[in-house]
C-alpha cells in the first residue's frame, strides 16, 4: 500500500487557524475524501511550540493511503479530483510550497491503533551527503529504530521511506518521514527532555543532513478509514 504524505502551507493572507479549519472541515470532507481510490485519509494539523519559527515551512500534513500505483494513477483522473479537490486547493493552500512524498510504511512499534487520541511527532529527514540510499534505509531501520524505541512514553513508531519511483529521474526531496506517537503534548514535552530522546537525535545526526531535518508536532483529524482503538 502507498502511504502518501502531503506537506502544505496556507495561501498568502490566510491565517494558519483558518487554513487548518478549511482543510479539515471543507476540503477534506467535500472534495478529497470523495476520491474513490483513497482508502484512508487523515489531516494532521500543526500544534505550535514556543521554539517554532514565526512562519513555519508547513502548517499541516495530509496522509493518504492508496492500494497501489495503478489506483493512485486512476485517482488523478477521476472527476472528484480533477473537478473537485484540485480546483479547490488554491483557495486555501500555497501550492508552490507543497511537498508530496509517496512512501512505504514500516511499523516498528505497533502501539495503540491509529485514531486513538494521541499527539504525533513527524521528523522529516534527508540522508547524509554521499550515503547510498540502500545504506541509509538499512541504517535507519536496523540501527536507528531501536534507539528511537527507547524514548520514554512512546506509544507507536513508524518509519515511512520514500518509494523507489521518486528517484527515477533524480533525488527525492526527502528520504523518510518518521512518526512517533505520544499520549498528549505534555507527554511529548516530557519525553524530549530525556537522555533517550537526546540520544535519538544524536544518532539521527550521524546519517542525516541536519539542515534538512524538520520536526512537526501534530494533531490527527481522521476523515476516512479511521481505525478504532483496540
Amino acid at each position: 500500500m502507498i502511504h502518501q504524505i502531503i506537506l502544505a502551507h496556507p495561501k498568502p493572507g490566510m491565517s494558519e487557524q483558518n487554513f487548518q479549519r478549511y482543510w479539515v472541515e471543507q476540503h477534506a470532507v467535500r472534495y478529497a475524501a470523495r476520491i474513490p481510490q483513497i482508502r484512508r485519509y487523515c489531516v494532521d494539523t500543526r500544534v505550535p511550540r514556543p521554539d517554532d519559527p514565526e512562519d513555519p515551512l508547513w502548517s499541516g500534513v495530509a496522509e493518504i493511503w492508496l492500494e497501489n500505483q495503478q489506483e493512485q494513477l486512476a485517482s488523478l483522473q477521476t472527476p472528484e479530483f480533477l473537478d473537485g479537490a484540485r480546483l479547490d486547493e488554491p483557495r486555501w493552500a500555497a501550492f508552490w510550497r507543497t511537498v508530496v512524498l509517496d512512501t512505504d510504511a514500516h511499523v516498528l512499534l505497533d502501539g495503540p491503533a491509529a485514531g486513538a487520541p494521541a499527539t504525533k511527532v513527524m521528523i522529516l529527514v534527508k540522508r547524509r551527503e554521499g550515503l547510498p540510499l540502500a545504506d541509509f534505509r538499512e541504517r535507519s531501520l536496523a540501527r536507528h529504530a531501536p534507539v528511537a524505541q527507547k524514548v520514554p512514553g512512546l506509544r507507536r513508531y513508524v518509519q515511512n521511506h520514500t518509494r523507489d519511483a521518486s528517484y527515477g529521474v533524480g533525488e527525492a526531496v526527502l528520504d523518510a518521514a518518521y512518526q512517533l506517537w505520544f499520549d498528549d503534548v505534555d507527554a511529548f514535552e516530557a519525553a524530549r527532555r530525556t537522555p533517550e530522546y537526546r540520544s535519538m537525535l544524536a544518532d539521527l545526526g550521524l546519517f542525516t543532513e541536519a539542515r534538512y531535518v524538520h520536526t512537526l508536532l501534530l494533531r490527527e483529524n481522521w476523515i476516512l478509514g479511521r481505525v478504532e482503538p483496540r
